[in-house]
């Protein structure tokens, strides 16, 4: 806290009570000015008024206010005696209601700091109070969503940090057991055992940097270089990059795109979103099997559809599909690379920036799985 936070006037409690007072203050020295103006013309109007009375002399009927005239400098002074002690109990009186108001005001304000600072400190299950006071209570319900998403990244934060060193640990060990094994001379340091020690090394540099692109993904850190592109084109490129994979696996590739969607999207990040969902759907899909990729208009929107008769996904599988490090359980190609779990997560946030959605279907198990991507075309 600043010196100037600590500064009287910077109180709640003392600008609550200021303000009664100056409110108090203000209405009493109206009232005075008001009274000190009209009351001189008033009484020069009543007597005036009653020497025109009948029954009484003319001599009083003048209009220079000669019959009140005696008393009209004792009535000023008691006016001004009497404002000057309703000046003064009006001020106490806004100081003493200025102060209950405070109280009342600060009770439920104190408490709500109270809790916060519990949830500062880590504990967002602490109960909120719920103030009577409209505002109040919506500033205690902002704080309780503020505590909740807190309580959400912290354990989400937890859950990375153990799925994280979950990922590390398979390929380290590897690594130690292989790289032990040689300098014991159980195994022969020959070209095979060697690559298996660098696939793993891949993998961990896979995960690291598929890690650097996730925090830049969820943070909102990562920078789209936005520009005029053909979804055609870029759908077709990624596809044939990766058609010596399938041909090597026995599977069937084929892509079908429609000419002229247009579209302001980052082109290398969209490159990326295919190849990790026809890697996924290689992935997936056995020998003799086949992936489709389909790309057209919709609307709007272009719509990116990988689909393969491979594995398929349960409908629990279906929600968790996109989340960071799921794999789905006894799922894996003999003799092919894992991935890291993480490829779905980063391509649902590189959807997202493009304003775009991206979404998982399935018969079932067996069924085969259709991922599709939703990116909103240029105007035409």
């Amino acid at each position: 806290m600043t010196r100037a936070d600590r500064a009287p006037l910077r109180r709640l409690d003392v600008q609550l009570v200021g303000s009664h007072v100056l409110v108090g203050v203000v209405s009493l020295l109206t009232t005075a000015a008001l009274v000190f103006l009209l009351a001189p013309r008033l009484f020069d109007t009543m007597g005036s008024g009653e020497g025109q009375m009948p029954g009484h002399g003319t001599g009083r009927g003048r209009g220079d206010g000669s019959g009140l005239g005696p008393l009209r400098p004792e009535v000023v002074s008691a006016l001004q005696t009497a404002l000057l002690w309703g000046v003064v109990a009006g001020v106490l009186a806004a100081v003493l209601l200025g102060v209950l108001a405070a109280r009342r005001v600060l009770k439920p304000v104190n408490a709500v700091r109270s809790a916060t600072r519990r949830v500062v400190e880590g504990d967002y299950g602490a109960e909120l109070p719920r103030p009577d006071t409209l505002e109040l209570r919506q500033l205690v319900d902002d704080v309780g969503t503020m505590a909740e998403r807190l309580s959400e990244t912290e354990a989400r934060r937890v859950r990375m940090l153990g799925e994280v060193s979950h990922e590390m640990r398979t390929p380290l060990t590897v690594i130690d057991g292989q790289l032990e094994a040689m300098m014991d001379g159980v195994r022969p340091a020959t070209p095979e055992n060697l690559a298996l020690i660098a696939a793993e090394s891949r993998r961990l540099h896979r995960l690291a940097a598929d890690l650097s692109a996730l925090s830049r993904a969820e943070e909102g850190r990562i920078v789209l270089d936005l520009s005029p592109t053909d979804i055609g084109e870029v759908v077709t490129g990624a596809v044939e990059r990766l058609r010596p994979q399938t041909e090597d696996a026995g599977i069937e590739l084929s892509c079908q795109t429609t000419a002229g969607l247009r579209a302001q999207v980052d082109a290398d990040r969209i490159a990326q979103v295919v190849t990790n969902l026809v890697g996924n759907a290689i992935r997936a899909t056995p020998g003799g099997g086949r992936i489709e990729v389909d790309c057209h208009r919709d609307g709007e929107q272009a719509v990116i559809q990988v689909s393969d008769n491979g594995e398929g996904l349960a409908s629990d599988e279906l929600e968790r599909i996109f989340e960071r490090f799921y794999r789905v359980p006894g799922r894996r190609s003999p003799g092919r690379e894992a991935g890291s779990g993480i490829g779905l997560t980063i391509s649902k946030h590189l959807v997202a920036g493009h304003g775009g959605t991206i979404t998982a279907e399935s018969g079932g198990p067996g069924q085969g799985a259709t991922f599709t991507v939703r990116l909103p075309l240029a105007p035409r």
